[in-house]
């Protein structure tokens, strides 16, 4: 059985679009970037301990898979998270505007007997955003809950001049390295031809 250790119904919304069956687990983990962690380490570590506290939950179901997945947007070397309040968000999107910023999505399955990891990393282009831009956007409520104060998929997608990478991933769950760990914990993805190598 797998469980997605995750109340996003961006992730939800993702592993169903690969036919995935799946129960969602809330779990609380602290996303707190520890002192000179780089980025990277980051999204991988926040990952793995919510596909940890998962698979602690549910300790008691035979053959349990638990996937975590963490994403943030990093502009230099500083770590985007999720705006706390509409001022913050204002002002994300006002420094990643007319800028290039990374993406990372890291993805983590445990199980009894293991554990896999990915991390997706994608190049996210913005328009230059002028203050009236920003506070039309923030206006939309949109960017709540959303790394870096903005969805792709939703009216942002608009600023975002070109992307390099996943779209997935900059969703929040890269479906390519998702369906690779799967496979890898025993629960492989079908059609058949996505398990290419």
């Amino acid at each position: 059985m797998l469980f997605l250790a995750s109340q996003s119904p961006r992730r939800a919304e993702l592993l169903r679009q690969i036919g995935v069956d799946f129960e969602t687990l809330d779990v609380s983990v602290p996303e707190q970037r520890l002192p000179a962690e780089p980025p990277e380490d980051y999204v991988r570590r926040v990952a793995r301990e919510k596909a940890g506290a998962g698979l602690l939950a549910v300790a008691g179901v035979p053959g349990a898979i638990v996937l975590g997945a963490d994403t943030e947007v990093v502009l230099d070397d500083a770590v985007f998270g999720k705006p706390r309040d509409a001022a913050e968000a204002a002002r994300m999107l006002a420094r990643l505007a007319g800028r290039a910023h990374r993406v990372l999505s890291a993805v983590a399955v445990v199980t009894r007997a293991g554990e896999w990891q990915a991390l997706s990393e994608s190049r996210v282009h913005v328009m230059p955003l002028d203050a009236a831009a920003v506070a039309a956007y923030v206006g939309t409520g949109e960017w709540q809950g959303k790394a870096g104060g903005y969805a792709i998929q939703g009216r942002a997608a608009v600023f975002v001049e070109r992307l390099d990478g996943s779209y997935s991933g900059v969703m929040g769950l890269p479906l390519h390295e998702t369906a690779r760990l799967l496979g890898a914990a025993g629960h492989p993805v079908s059609p058949a031809f996505i398990r290419g190598s």
